[in-house]
This record gives C-alpha cells, structure tokens and sequence, in this order.
C-alpha cells in the first residue's frame, strides 16, 4: 500500500516589512541648565556643529522643547538615557507621519 505524501498548507511568505517606525527624541526646557550647557552637551553627546547645537538650544529655550534626534526606537532610548546623565530633560515618541 502506497501512501501519498500531503502537501503542507500553502503559507505565503511576508517579504514585505514595515520598516521601522521613526522616533523622536525631545529635549525639554528647564530652569536649572544654562544655554551654554545645554549646547555643549548637543556638541560633545551628538557631534553637532556648534551653529546646529545653538540653534536646537535656542528652539529648546524660546518654544520649551527641540527634537534633537529621528531613529530607531532603540536608538532614540539610548540618547535618552544618556540625556538624561548629562542632566536634561528628554523623552522620546513615535514620530508622526
């Protein structure tokens, strides 16, 4: 007797993937960080040149708040985090389409 071998269920591969989602970080206005700071910390943390770094912290101090980096998300908790050790206030979210 002879059995005939079954086809496996037909699954369609995914090869179309969403690629990641970009994610903000924010840097926020606060009382307790000096501008001058504020754009050091944007030069030594990012590698801004200086008139990029004064123009983040300019937007940071007259609007309370600047996007200072758009990635992954993983990323944009890292820049967080370290942000956050050099004594500012940041947060990061989905970016809006």
């Amino acid at each position: 007797m002879s059995i005939a071998p079954q086809e496996a269920p037909h699954q369609e591969a995914s090869t179309h993937q969403q690629p990641d989602t970009p994610w903000n970080v924010i840097v926020w206005n606060d009382p307790v960080n000096l501008m001058s700071y504020v754009t050091y910390v944007f030069r030594a943390h990012f590698g801004y040149s200086t008139n990029k770094a004064k123009t983040l912290m300019l937007q940071v101090h007259n609007d309370g708040k600047a996007i200072v980096y758009t990635g992954t998300k993983e990323t944009a908790e890292k820049h967080t985090q370290a942000l956050h050790s050099w004594g500012l206030w940041a947060t990061f979210e989905r970016a809006e389409n």
